[in-house]
């Protein structure tokens, strides 16, 4: 996907949000301990661990010995991802923690990569190996929901309310946090069930009753779970941020409340996704988010379909935890290289699951062959028609409202100082000529912070005349 403007001489003259957003430092340290680099000691312990470990172990059964040396291999892992890898846009409640979750993601990556040159035997032997109990289970097995659907009792809806419902709401009330833009949300969650309605000749546990797909899962599930997510998000907008060192805390129980506190957020972003003066650039980037949000939960019952896991499996579960913990910095970087001008390339982070994501996809095609030999061509192709069409018509709806219907102070946050010193150098007229750079709070598409705004005293005659024609030419803003 193309960057939003070309190669403003404006904008070059800028730091580059990438670092900021793809390492963020981390501001206001009261234990310094915590975040000194420890590297001799920790080489130090890790390597009389491993020593310790491999000489006092029993090593007389080989499948121990070979999840141990698994162990050993993530462990080490792990330790090069704290000390080399980025920590992405989040510090709470550790940058290590990030670095941590940033590894594991790498080295499912290459886990995938590797099953994927494997015929289907070998990977289900895997599988098996790893959890014999898998060896006596068909997904035959798995619960149907599609029968009977004119029997409408008191009774049988209540049995649909079962813990995968309650998944289904907690994963709605996650995917709104994450998101946190209603006409989004709600996109994804009428796309998804046409998606279950076109795969569900492949799938039989998408086969289910109108009531059960309308009221359970639309209104109820995905609804309220997008109604609490939102909820929440609007409190922890207006909450005010200010942090207290813990050394400055004298009472026992205000230093636990401080210590559990660092597992919260340490600010709160409102995020626009769209504004009044969205680029097709961003509009397209927005619906193919929509889209890749349906494959990746697509990916979730192809593969534990296809490999015949049942959905309470720890794999399968591990995995969805996992999965979540991974995208969250990912919409975030996501959501930075749509809306911000000066980030020219997506986090890595992002682009590590995007790698995942059609990894999974791939994988399942391979070693499902037989499954989708049996594919209704005509389903999929309208799927893949429909997905596109209401995506972009439903992306085009909110950006018409924010157009039309947003308040004037919804607008006037849009038009930040910074976004109009790079997007129309017609705004700069409106700024104070000064000799030194100013700093000023912005909320460039949601983005807040200190930022270092340009002024026109700063931009040469012969820049702003070429920027302006480059704007004049290419007939867009740069969002």
């Amino acid at each position: 996907m193309g960057r939003f403007s070309g190669s403003n001489p404006a904008i070059s003259e800028t730091p580059d949000s990438f670092s900021s957003m793809n390492e963020r430092p981390v501001d206001d340290i009261s234990l310094e301990f915590f975040y000194k680099p420890h590297t001799v000691t920790l080489l130090t312990v890790s390597i009389a661990s491993v020593i310790y470990t491999a000489f006092t172990r029993n090593d007389a059964d080989t499948k121990d010995n070979i999840w141990a040396g698994m162990c050993c291999v993530v462990f080490f892992f792990l330790i090069v991802s704290v000390l080399a890898f980025p920590n992405g846009p989040f510090v709470r409640p550790h940058p290590a923690v990030w670095r941590m979750v940033f590894g594991l993601s790498v080295l499912y990556l290459l886990a995938l990569l590797f099953l994927l040159f494997q015929r289907y035997s070998t990977v289900r032997g895997i599988l098996v190996w790893m959890d014999p109990k898998l060896q006596n289970f068909s997904i035959d097995m798995e619960k149907e929901y599609g029968v009977n659907c004119s029997d409408i009792t008191w009774e049988r809806v209540w049995s649909h309310v079962d813990v995968f419902a309650w998944a289904h709401f907690l994963g709605w009330i996650f995917k709104a946090v994450l998101v946190r833009h209603f006409g989004i949300l709600w996109t994804i969650s009428v796309m998804w069930e046409f998606t279950e309605i076109a795969f569900a000749h492949l799938l039989p546990n998408f086969v289910e009753c109108w009531w059960d797909a309308l009221v359970l899962d639309i209104l109820l599930c995905n609804g309220l779970g997008i109604w609490v997510g939102l909820w929440i998000c609007r409190k922890l907008e207006m909450r005010e941020y200010k942090w207290v060192s813990i050394k400055d805390i004298h009472s026992t129980g205000g230093k636990i409340k401080r210590a559990v506190l660092q597992f919260t957020p340490e600010s709160w972003t409102q995020v626009r996704w769209l504004d009044p003066a969205s680029t097709y650039m961003r509009f397209f980037a927005v619906t193919q988010m929509v889209v890749f949000w349906q494959v990746s939960e697509l990916n979730t019952f192809f593969l534990k379909h296809v490999f015949e896991m049942p959905p309470s499996h720890p794999l399968v579960v591990g995995r969805l935890i996992f999965i979540g913990t991974v995208v969250a910095p990912s919409v975030r970087q996501y959501y930075t290289y749509v809306t911000d001008s000066r980030c020219r390339r997506v986090g890595t982070q992002c682009w590590v699951y995007g790698a995942i994501m059609f990894t999974e996809a791939v994988l399942c095609i391979k070693n499902g062959l037989h499954l989708f030999g049996q594919t209704q061509v005509i389903n999929i192709i309208l799927w893949l028609l429909l997905q596109f069409a209401l995506s972009v018509v439903c992306v085009y709806s909110c950006l018409l409202y924010h157009r039309h219907f947003q308040t004037y102070d919804d607008k006037s946050r849009d038009s930040s100082p910074l976004k109009s010193a790079y997007g129309s150098t017609s705004h700069l007229n409106q700024l104070q000529p000064k000799k030194q750079q100013q700093k000023e709070e912005i909320s460039d598409g949601g983005l807040l912070g200190e930022a270092e705004v340009m002024t026109k005293a700063k931009i040469p005659e012969h820049l702003e005349l070429r920027h302006r024609q480059r704007t004049e030419f290419n007939g867009m803003l740069v969002q």
